[in-house]
């Protein structure tokens, strides 16, 4: 009965995040609306499911795909006690894509 009741105040908190914030993954950007709203979820940005601030701040909407990916990185700091590598890479790229752009722009005049 515990875990029924947490379920129906998990989702009572998803739909007033849903009132608050744009149908938005907050992470990739992805829009939803109609039947693929479901595929939004409410995620608690410290992974405290009872820091639930009546403004919302400790939420964020996720689409199914990036709130998975949200728990596996964060299981993965608990387990090792590091952090995860970071989508930053580790040397930085030496390409330039608009190098040339200038001699391209005299030829076209």
């Amino acid at each position: 009965m515990a875990r029924r009741t947490q379920a129906q105040q998990q989702q009572s908190y998803r739909e007033q995040a849903l009132k608050m914030f744009p149908w938005i993954c907050a992470h990739c950007g992805r829009e939803f609306d109609g039947k693929k709203l479901s595929q939004l979820t409410l995620h608690h940005k410290d992974h405290n499911h009872d820091n639930n601030p009546p403004d919302g701040s400790n939420w964020e909407l996720l689409c199914l795909y990036c709130h998975d990916n949200e728990h596996q990185r964060n299981q993965m700091v608990n387990t090792s006690g590091e952090a995860p590598p970071g989508r930053v890479p580790e040397q930085p790229s030496t390409f330039t894509p608009f190098a040339h752009l200038a001699d391209l722009l005299k030829r076209k005049t």
